[in-house]
């Protein structure tokens, strides 16, 4: 006589599995449809046809993708690209046109102060770390590329909001503090952040990482808005207050200079 024994774990693992290879599946098919409408628009029929898939599975992905703007539809023509692909395809260009504009520039700075250098852009809110120049102090800083960080805590982050309104400021001060940043007072900062609008640039004074401080700078378009900004970044006993002040023209130049490759006349559009 065979018996069989239960096992709840091993159901709920292999059940698991199951799920992870079945949402596999489905964002694979996912990007199959994205893909098979890169050259032109597809009917619904065409679109089955190409991905060897039914009518109702096909439709039921492409809608999930419209709902997301990945597609978008228009009778008589079919599903094509949608407009959320334009734009992550403009940011990803945009980032990688910066670094690489950039690199020179924040490597020769990286030399002139011994000091880690980086560039970031906004994503969703945070500070995306798009490089890093490690100094030639023995300073360990713990940013790495890729890295998204709160914007109201660090350097780079402030830097990237002089531009934004007060009101813009408070929500962002707010959902960083309640999602863990450390510890400030709303008035504090706000004071600090209209100083450093009218110097053209921010400090970090160990807000984000113990015994760091850091001078940054944005960096401006063609059409004059921030987009994007760098950072220089040291141990404090290598960071006094002199001696961030004394950096500033350094890194507001290399921002400068940065913009100017992006196309930045220096000019202020809305005096134009």
């Amino acid at each position: 006589m065979r018996t069989t024994s239960s096992n709840p774990e091993s159901a709920d693992g292999a059940a698991g599995a199951r799920s992870s290879v079945a949402g596999s599946q489905t964002l694979m098919r996912g990007l199959d449809v994205i893909e098979a409408v890169t050259s032109s628009p597809l009917t619904l029929v065409e679109l089955a046809q190409t991905l060897g898939l039914t009518r109702s599975t096909t439709h039921r992905l492409a809608s999930a993708l419209i709902e997301r703007r990945y597609l978008s539809f228009a009778p008589r023509i079919g599903y094509r690209i949608g407009p959320k692909l334009l734009e992550l395809g403009f940011i990803a260009q945009q980032q990688t046109d910066i670094v690489q504009v950039a690199r020179d520039h924040l490597e020769r700075l990286a030399g002139l102060t011994e000091d880690t250098v980086h560039i970031g852009v906004i994503d969703a809110d945070r500070a995306l770390y798009l490089d890093k120049i490690p100094g030639r102090r023995r300073v360990e800083i713990s940013s790495r590329v890729g890295d998204r960080q709160a914007l109201t805590s660090t350097g780079l982050g402030k830097a990237l909001l002089l531009d934004s309104t007060p009101a813009t400021w408070e929500r962002l001060f707010r959902e960083d503090q309640a999602a863990g940043a450390p510890r400030a007072e709303w008035s504090v900062w706000q004071e600090r952040m209209t100083g450093y609008v009218r110097a053209g640039r921010a400090y970090d004074l160990q807000e984000n990482e113990d015994l760091i401080r850091c001078v940054a700078a944005p960096i401006r378009g063609a059409g004059g808005a921030i987009v994007a900004a760098i950072s220089v970044s040291s141990a404090a006993q290598y960071m006094s207050d002199d001696r961030m002040e004394s950096l500033t023209d350094d890194v507001r130049r290399t921002a400068a200079a940065i913009s100017a490759d992006l196309g930045w006349s220096g000019k202020d559009p809305e005096a134009v």
